[in-house]
């Protein structure tokens, strides 16, 4: 089943493929997947939650605001003069809440990454497990992240602050206990799925009752597959059954171990949040996939994270097929004493495509060969369109020769949904259609991505087929985008920074509510324009 915005003539496929960090993304598949209705989970038939939310939430304006006024756009005019700074400094209409993005000629520079969002809350989360004391630096400054720091507050978990990117965490040396057994703890964790999967299930593994609840759209985004592991496992907890979504119920009162079998087919973060809660039960656990896992490195990412905190983790079967996972009751966290968060790969997504697109050189630093992130294999993508691709142990570098013209591509991105995003804004630069396939999972996220994918970019001027989980971008004719474009971000940071490369085709285009960007990166816009020309 498909809804086509726009049909035009498709190209013939790119037949290639690339390997990084022992994993392959395969550019052709001599099948297309087509999904029935009747594999889709009930959120489907749901059109409240399938509406695309857009950025109006009223519990965002302070926030938005704080952005605002640090980000030093003045308080006393609607809009800002541009500064003195190096390099491009953006305009912001204070009334209509939207920054203008000038036109880029080139991106040219050194990025340095800000952490991954990914490893710094499994990091902090780990870390409070654990017997000792763990230093955590380059912790990501973010939404996310102050949700997952507010909530270890709350639970009365030690945390003492240094600075904003370094912490200090005291753990428990198993699970976190209630600290107020005859009440109900009620955790706000916005729109941080990081915070609220991993959260759900340590929480099961202690004593007390508790409450996990977020914004709108968090009560839209599933987590019924966790739930059911955890159930298997003897725990009392529930979230909304006709919905399948938070808020999350949990009366603790410990576990001992056991056997589940979970669908991977949503959310790698589900077996995450698993994995990391295991060792803080008394018994054996064994987690079995049953059907297929997508976004396998992002639990590489987690099994690897695991074991700098002493757990070992027994795979058995293929990651690529329906895996077992083995947690011992003899392996417990213990504190590494200091841990670097790496660079957030996702984020490097940005700027490595936007050097490709324009024909810059850009530089980014804090991932790279020995990156545990998944996501750098995005530079591999840029290449097969073809940038030219440098890479060392910390960091990569991109270019493009100006005589050759990227080219679509017909990529598995399943193992790269956050960076995928991105390719869909470079499509429109590159001759021929451009296929992004296997990003199911993009609907279920902090919006339903493939619908806002689709509808910015046929904004844009691109034709563009959607299918359930998979789109083909067209580019305009001529890969001549249309100017003056209000991006609508609908509360996705992942929208405000993919869809402000539009304006590496020499136009300007106005992301509506720019401070969504706080989430990950809320100092994007900033680092974008230090090395825009």
């Amino acid at each position: 089943m498909r809804s086509i915005i726009s049909i035009s003539a498709a190209a013939a496929l790119l037949a290639v493929s690339s390997t990084t960090n022992g994993f392959t993304i395969p550019t052709t598949s001599t099948t297309q997947r087509h999904p029935s209705t009747s594999t889709m989970p009930s959120i489907q038939n749901n059109p409240s939650i399938i509406t695309l939310n857009a950025s109006r939430n009223k519990e965002k304006i302070a926030s938005r605001t704080k952005w605002a006024e640090g980000r030093g756009y003045s308080t006393s005019s609607t809009t800002t003069p541009p500064s003195t700074k190096v390099g491009k400094t953006y305009t912001l209409d204070k009334e209509k809440n939207q920054l203008t993005v000038t036109p880029i000629k080139s991106l040219d520079g050194t990025v340095t990454l800000p952490g991954s969002k990914s490893l710094s809350n499994r990091c902090l989360l780990l870390a409070a497990l654990s017997s000792g004391t763990t230093n955590v630096e380059n912790l990501l400054e973010s939404d996310d992240i102050r949700y997952m720091l507010e909530a270890l507050d709350t639970l009365q978990v030690p945390v003492t602050r240094h600075d904003a990117t370094s912490v200090s965490v005291t753990g428990q040396s198993g699970p976190i206990n209630s600290p107020t057994p005859d009440q109900t703890v009620e955790l706000f964790l916005g729109n941080a799925g990081t915070a609220m999967r991993p959260l759900a299930a340590a929480l099961c593994m202690g004593n007390g009752n508790f409450v996990l609840d977020g914004v709108p759209r968090m009560r839209e985004r599933p987590i019924a597959d966790l739930i059911d592991g955890l159930v298997q496992l003897g725990a009392d907890v529930s979230c909304v059954s006709e919905t399948g979504c938070p808020p999350v119920t949990i009366n603790a009162n410990g576990l001992n171990g056991g056997t589940c079998e979970i669908s991977g087919k949503m959310s790698s973060q589900f077996l995450s949040s698993l994995l990391m809660a295991s060792p803080a039960v008394d018994g054996d656990v064994t987690i079995t996939i049953k059907d297929e896992l997508i976004s396998a490195p992002y639990v590489s990412l987690t099994i690897g994270l695991m074991k700098k905190f002493g757990v070992n983790v027994d795979i058995q079967g293929d990651m690529e097929g329906t895996p077992s996972f083995v947690i011992k009751g003899s392996e417990k966290y213990v504190s590494p004493n200091s841990i670097l968060v790496e660079g957030d790969a996702s984020s490097a997504s940005y700027f490595l495509a936007g050097a490709a697109i324009t024909g810059g050189t850009v530089t980014v630093r804090g991932c790279g060969s020995d990156s545990v992130q998944g996501d750098v294999a995005f530079a591999n993508v840029m290449e097969q369109m073809g940038a030219t691709v440098t890479w060392a142990p910390e960091s990569i570098t991109i270019t493009r020769d100006p005589s050759v013209k990227l080219k679509g591509v017909d990529v598995d991105c399943g193992k790269i949904p956050d960076a995928a995003m991105t390719l869909a804004v470079a499509a429109l630069f590159a001759e021929g259609p451009t296929t992004i396939r296997n990003v199911y999972s993009w609907r279920l996220k902090e919006t339903e991505r493939m619908k806002a994918i689709v509808a910015e970019c046929t904004k844009l001027g691109a034709t563009v087929e959607e299918f359930e989980d998979y789109c083909i971008i067209h580019p305009p004719e001529g890969n001549i985008v249309k100017d003056n474009v209000v991006i609508e971000t609908y509360d996705d940071h992942r929208m405000a920074m993919t869809f402000s490369l539009a304006a590496c085709g020499g136009v300007n285009v106005i992301i509506d509510d720019p401070g969504c960007t706080a989430k990950t990166f809320p100092t994007y816009f900033e680092m974008l324009g230090s090395i825009a020309s």
